[in-house]
């Protein structure tokens, strides 16, 4: 089987930027902005339907044909044209544009001129007569004439050899530097330009907040026993008999979580995975099980490479050990702001940790560095705990790390906010092709999502033990939130929902990166720290920059 033909949109999008090309059409990676729901509204109607063309030869008749599908193999193209324009033997293709005509001498950018040239030279290859192409621009109302001059066919034929060959390359372009294109483009939060830059070396001083600071989109955590979330229309809705608990629309919605005895319907299901909306199952005491996802993410390629350095121990200890070092840096950060008499030993043996853990040589030597730093840490976790006195109403609120099953009540809630930490990063990472059963530090284990643990480690301090903190001692929770029985302690509905909020709350919160120098929400950090890994994974930065918190 040979490659794939290359759409006519594609060849724009190389000549506008090669890496945008590279991200959509070999990663599969796109994302809306304001620009590219415009451009599908001036579409509409030449997209609503697809037309034929009749046959070149003795047509004579003046013929528009609407949303015309051409390819052809030996071209390499394919292209769906908004308009064709034909009488007799000649064919003029027509691309509607959503702005203005720039003041050019071409009339046209570059990109514009090269991708009807290749609708034209598609027309040709069916037989007719192409002798040049129009852009509309829908803004200006404005016809372009873009003749195909042996210049623009020869460039328009490069750029396809160019894209082919980017495409069969199994590292990205590299990112525009400092480009004016960049802030306008919808993908820019995912091809992280500056920030990949910057890392390379690559001439940024300050990179620009390309990455919006808060999602639009937001988790749905639905933990009522018995209720049901189906649809209606564009709503989610979740009903618990004939009471309607909530009603959020679609595309509100980032990912759906249920807890115990809850249901989705199969059309909400099948609704939710064909819009991208994983929806993740857990155990009704907050044990994370897995979750419903639609076909896998189109970056074959991550995949591959990402099994070939776990395969590769330097490369996954390289890594684990920054993941582990960044991790109790971080827990050393929580313990100096929040514990009003942490001992200096403490902190000193945190310190050493961090030292240590960047010169591990083997996993195991590393899993004895983080073990004895989180020994320290949870050692002092107490002093942290201002309103720990009101949960103690049957045995202590806090007796050191404990879980499977958690025995006290502040390990419950510990144990709770890291199965939503770790679903948080399976669904980004699954969103972003990533395997994330398979990890570097973490080692392949039946249902567990090794790489989501593997990212999480440096944000456990930070989010899901925050989150807690604020819980307890800004009682939120209370005792009677707690049920004690043979198996351990185990949360209530009522208290999970009020650690919910507070774990919500914490990963909206914002945060100035410590590489980037930007604030974002910790929800955004995750993604960029996730696509950071990607680029380092794809061979784009030698070095993965972890977020260590000052």
């Amino acid at each position: 089987m040979g490659e794939p033909l290359l759409p006519a949109r594609m060849l724009n999008e190389f000549a506008y930027c090669p890496r945008l090309f590279y991200l959509e059409w070999v990663e599969g990676d796109f994302r809306d902005n304001a620009d590219t729901v415009e451009g599908r509204f001036v579409h509409r109607r030449v997209d609503a339907r697809e037309e034929a063309l009749p046959e070149a030869a003795g047509e004579a008749e003046r013929v528009h044909a609407r949303s015309v599908y051409l390819s052809d193999e030996a071209l390499g193209l394919v292209a769906r044209i908004d308009l064709v324009e034909a009488a007799g033997g000649v064919a003029t293709p027509v691309d509607y544009k959503k702005g203005e005509a720039p003041d050019l001498p071409e009339g046209a950018w570059e990109p514009e001129r090269v991708q009807v040239c290749a609708q034209g030279l598609l027309l040709r290859a069916h037989g007719y007569e192409s002798r040049g192409g129009v852009l509309y621009f829908a803004a200006s109302r404005r016809r372009v004439e873009v003749p195909f001059t042996a210049e623009l066919v020869a460039r328009t034929l490069d750029l396809r050899d160019g894209a082919m060959a980017a495409a069969r390359s199994e590292v990205a372009p590299p990112p525009l530097v400092n480009s004016a294109k960049c802030p306008r483009c919808s993908l820019a939060p995912l091809c992280l330009p500056d920030e990949v830059n910057l890392v390379r070396g690559e001439g940024v001083e300050e990179p620009r907040r390309l990455v919006p600071a808060r999602d639009d989109a937001l988790p749905l955590v639905v933990q009522k026993q018995g209720a049901t979330v189906g649809l209606s229309g564009e709503m989610a809705r979740v009903k618990a008999g004939s009471e309607v608990l909530a009603e959020v629309r679609l595309m509100d919605v980032s990912d759906v979580s249920v807890m115990g005895a809850v249901q989705v319907t199969t059309q909400a299901l099948r609704e939710m995975v064909g819009r991208g909306i994983p929806v993740s199952f857990f155990s009704g005491g907050g044990w994370f099980y897995g979750m419903a996802v639609g076909l896998s993410h189109k970056n074959v390629l991550l995949r591959r490479q990402q099994y070939r350095a776990a395969d590769d121990p330097a490369r996954s200890l390289a890594l684990a050990r920054r993941l582990v070092s960044t991790k109790v840096a971080n827990q050393r950060t929580l313990l100096r702001r929040n514990h009003p008499d942490v001992p200096d030993e403490a902190l000193a043996a945190m310190q050493r940790g961090v030292s240590q853990a960047l010169k591990a040589g083997s996993l195991e030597t590393l899993l004895g560095i983080e073990g004895s730093a989180a020994r320290v840490y949870f050692e002092h976790f107490a002093g942290m705990l201002k309103g720990a006195d009101a949960l103690a109403k049957e045995g202590p609120a806090f007796d050191g790390r404990n879980r499977r099953p958690p025995r006290d009540p502040v390990n419950a809630m510990l144990s709770f906010c890291y199965a939503l930490l770790a679903k948080d990063l399976t669904v980004t990472l699954q969103g972003m092709g990533f395997d994330p059963m398979l990890g570097f530090y973490h080692q392949p284990r039946y249902g567990r999502p090794a790489l989501a643990l593997d990212l999480m480690e440096e944000f456990r301090p930070l989010i899901a033990d925050s989150a807690v903190l604020t819980a307890v001692n800004n009682g939120v929770v209370k005792a009677s939130d707690f049920e004690r029985g043979a198996a351990g302690v185990s949360m209530t509905s009522r208290g999970r929902a009020a650690l919910v909020e507070c774990y919500a709350r914490r990963m909206d919160e914002m945060a100035t990166h410590p590489v980037f120098g930007y604030r974002i929400s910790y929800r955004r950090i995750l993604a960029v720290q996730a696509r950071l890994l990607a680029r380092h994974i794809l061979g784009e930065i030698a070095d993965f920059p972890g977020f260590r918190t000052r």
